[in-house]
């Protein structure tokens, strides 16, 4: 870019906090929201630039609180927080499940453990939560022409139809029936499921048999995608559970908004781009060829995180780490560092998830639609009134504030060490 289109697109620190009408400090803590994006300006120099795009529109929205009608439409457009949460927090490019860093638990806790951690607050009740067996077998034996997701979605009603203790919608009672609907799903994704085995294994029995050590990968996975503050599915998921819905009703809900392009499917065009890439033979050339006709390019940038997605990294990390000669690996890689040449973005969690699935040599869609269904699962159950907008987060007690840990590195895509931190203790 030339120095002209670069003023054009970032100012600096001051000349941003002026336009607001805020503090430097308001401005960083804009910043580590990711209300604004921001990066640094290069050479020996530990200043930062901000995106004049975003300033404008943080600006427009204070400007708009002066109408009521305004706030209200607006609450759902991005989210200005109205409500409090004890159950995700992205601070200084973070993220974090009731304090606890959520990439170091994808490597340390299966998926049981973080949902007991969200719906509980202690991981430790995962073998009491998960003791029970779902009870229906999945349709897929009747109904072979179903997506995994397709045949979760016909599978939901049936089984709420025969658990009728999913109406008791005690805290304890949620969280025993979501850990039943995480089991249907598993088995509902493979066709068939052991009730003894974890989650993670029945997808890796399914899916890669000849491949133990897939369900670490799998598992990392689902930890990662398991609750991202209130995107579309998780507010939708908790819009219906704050009614006393079933979890049935309320996992219903969070697929319905799963569905939509802009976000499950965000990982089926990750899959598409891969594809050019490798048929071009050449990253460059198929992000080129986007970028001339106009389309966006998707799996890069992530608006609350400025300096990287680390759902992204660590998931890039891990398969590179489980399969250093893979065709996706190298692929992924190339991608990757022409996308940050061009655009200067780094990968999401939606490629992470894209790059996976190839790894392992999965069908398409088939990763993305299991994972990612963790967020309305997980996230039923958490509200005990009605809301109706975006969430301010409400720091979890001490005991459970995690260390700060080194982020992993992605052929140098990963997010800097700067980014560590602690996250804001209660006063």
């Amino acid at each position: 870019m030339g120095g002209d289109t670069e003023k054009a697109l970032y100012v600096g620190a001051r000349e941003a906090a002026a336009e607001l009408g805020v503090k430097l400090p308001t401005l960083y803590a804009y910043v580590s929201r990711g209300w604004i994006r921001s990066e640094s300006v290069g050479g020996k120099s530990r200043a930062r630039r901000y995106r004049v795009e975003d300033v404008r529109r943080l600006k427009e929205r204070a400007e708009g609180s002066r109408d009521p009608g305004k706030v209200a439409e607006g609450a759902l457009d991005w989210g200005m927080p109205v409500m409090e949460s004890r159950i995700a927090l992205i601070s200084d490019g973070m993220l974090y499940y009731r304090g606890r860093d959520a990439v170091a638990l994808a490597s340390r806790g299966s998926i049981e453990e973080v949902a007991a951690l969200i719906w509980t607050g202690d991981p430790a009740n995962a073998p009491d939560l998960f003791g029970g067996q779902s009870r229906h077998r999945p349709p897929r034996h009747t109904l072979p022409n179903l997506t995994p997701f397709e045949g979760f979605g016909t599978l939901l009603p049936l089984a709420a139809a025969d658990d009728p203790a999913s109406y008791d919608v005690r805290p304890v009672s949620v969280a025993k029936t979501g850990a039943r609907i995480l089991r249907l799903m598993a088995n509902s994704a493979v066709g068939d499921g052991d009730a003894e085995a974890s989650v993670t294994d029945t997808l890796r029995r399914g899916w890669v048999p000849g491949d133990p050590e897939a369900a670490a990968l799998l598992g990392a996975a689902m930890v990662l995608c398991a609750d991202h503050e209130l995107n579309v599915s998780t507010f939708t998921a908790r819009c219906v559970a704050s009614s006393d819905a079933t979890p049935y009703a309320v996992v219903a809900a969070g697929l319905a908004a799963l569905s939509g392009v802009r976000h499950g499917g965000q990982v089926e065009l990750v899959e598409a781009l891969l594809g050019e890439a490798e048929r071009a033979g050449s990253a460059r050339d198929a992000l080129a060829e986007r970028l001339k006709r106009g389309e966006k390019i998707p799996g890069f940038g992530h608006s609350l995180y400025p300096d990287g997605d680390p759902r992204g990294a660590e998931l890039l990390r891990l398969t590179a780490a489980a399969y250093p000669r893979a065709a996706a690996v190298a692929l992924a890689e190339a991608t990757a560092a022409e996308a940050l040449d061009l655009l200067g973005e780094r990968p999401t969690v939606d490629f992470g998830l894209a790059v996976l699935a190839r790894a392992l040599g999965l069908p398409p869609g088939a990763l993305w639609r299991y994972s990612l269904w963790g967020e309305p699962s997980v996230g039923s159950g958490t509200l005990s009134s009605s809301t109706r907008a975006a969430r301010s987060y409400a720091p979890a007690p001490a005991t459970w504030a995690s260390r700060p840990t080194s982020l992993p590195d992605f052929g140098g895509l990963a997010m800097p060490a700067s980014a560590e931190r602690r996250i804001p203790s209660r006063r």
